[in-house]
């Protein structure tokens, strides 16, 4: 252990658990719900989705934003080994990010409930094609398991949703 690890007290500890908060207020399904094969599918990882009430994102970890799409729709955040991608909306990719107004850039640390979009959402349900809103881990091969607690269930901002279990 060096010296400013010993002044601090930290100690670099590996988590076993991660919580995933509902980043969205609206209803929770199940990931094979999603209309769209590469989520419903899991290509790109497994997780959950949420069919939002009102055109807010708010960060479900605490962690890094590792990527936001430049068409503001879709964001990468790490907490931990765990990578998240969450995407707003499906299809949203062709609005071109009218009506989304980010609040983060890649590189910042964020907290949980930290507010990480605004949106348009009766923009979304107009223009896109759908405005449910999955969230998966990209990096499976860290995972145990997925154990979502608030399947079909009404949530607001910052309630706990899942728990992700690491290898």
């Amino acid at each position: 252990m060096g010296f400013l690890s010993k002044l601090f007290g930290k100690q670099e500890e590996k988590i076993e658990e991660l919580v995933i908060n509902s980043y969205m207020k609206g209803k929770v399904v199940d990931i094979t719900e999603v209309p769209d094969p590469v989520f419903s599918q899991k290509m790109m990882g497994d997780g959950f989705a949420i069919i939002p009430e009102e055109g807010k994102l708010v960060s479900p970890v605490a962690g890094e934003i590792i990527q936001v799409f430049p068409t503001k729709h879709a964001f990468g955040i790490k907490a931990g080994d765990v990578e998240l991608l969450i995407h707003v909306g499906l299809e949203t990719v062709s609005m071109e990010g009218e009506g989304f107004d980010v609040k983060v850039s890649a590189g910042d640390k964020v907290e949980v409930g930290q507010t990480l979009l605004s949106y348009d959402l009766e923009l979304v349900k107009e223009k896109a094609k759908d405005t449910i809103t999955p969230c998966v881990v990209t990096n499976m091969g860290a995972v145990d398991s997925i154990n979502v607690s608030k399947l079909n269930e009404t949530v607001d901002f910052s309630q706990e949703v899942a728990s992700v279990k690491l290898k």
